[in-house]
């Protein structure tokens, strides 16, 4: 039934392609995706300093419920990042210490919940990454509807079950499953480029020509 429903996820990111990718700034990956992609300034790292990389499960459930979050820790596999569209209403937390001490005895890669979560000074000190748009001490309902391994959105960043899910600080990205390889070749050239403009400037060799260039360009008069 649509709206209440359990699928099988069909295919997933492989282990070679999540540690590739583990620990690559976000933000760089998010140029070499045309800057089109992004999960919404409001979803925040818990705990700062940690990084988030791999295969999505998602959820689509209705505001405040958390059943099917349930369901699908106990069918994430070891690695998996749980992805919940829950439509960013911050009424009822979705998730707290129980249900992520569950995800980390499980082995998962971390929990992106489009809404609130609770217990934050557990969360923070917690292995597993999570991201979140909001706090409250309000739990959540049982009831449902929802669905597992469908196509979700946050904040118009479509993810499709087995889509690469990385974060860091800056927030989160999905990478999909059949750009996960040409992405990533550009995400090196890039760190390449930066490396070398770095360089440049600890050297005082780095040209900035450019910028008056681009405003001459641009009709700007330059002094």
């Amino acid at each position: 039934m649509i709206g209440f429903q359990i699928r099988e996820r069909t295919r997933k990111v492989d282990a070679e392609v999540v540690e590739n990718f583990r620990g690559l700034p976000v933000a760089n990956i998010s140029d070499c995706m045309a800057r089109m992609t992004a999960g919404g300034a409001a979803l925040r790292p818990v705990r700062e300093g940690g990084v988030l990389s791999g295969a999505a499960v998602t959820v689509k459930t209705r505001p405040g419920d958390n059943l099917m979050i349930h369901k699908a820790l106990d069918m994430a596999e070891p690695g998996d990042v749980i992805v919940v569209d829950a439509g960013g209403e911050l009424s009822n937390a979705l998730i707290g210490e129980l249900m992520v001490g569950y995800a980390i005895h499980r082995k998962l890669g971390g929990m992106v919940i489009h809404g609130a979560i609770r217990d934050t000074a557990v969360l923070r000190a917690a292995a597993l990454p999570v991201y979140a748009v909001g706090v409250t001490h309000r739990g959540p309902y049982k009831d449902g509807p929802g669905e597992i391994n469908v196509p979700v959105a946050i904040a118009g960043m479509v993810v499709h079950p087995g889509d690469l899910i990385v974060g860091d600080d800056d927030g989160v990205l999905c990478i999909p499953f059949a750009d996960v390889g040409a992405i990533y070749v550009e995400v090196c050239r890039k760190m390449q480029e930066e490396a070398r403009t770095i360089a440049n400037i600890e050297s005082g060799r780095h040209d900035t020509s450019w910028v008056d260039a681009r405003l001459r360009g641009l009709g700007c008069a330059v002094p």
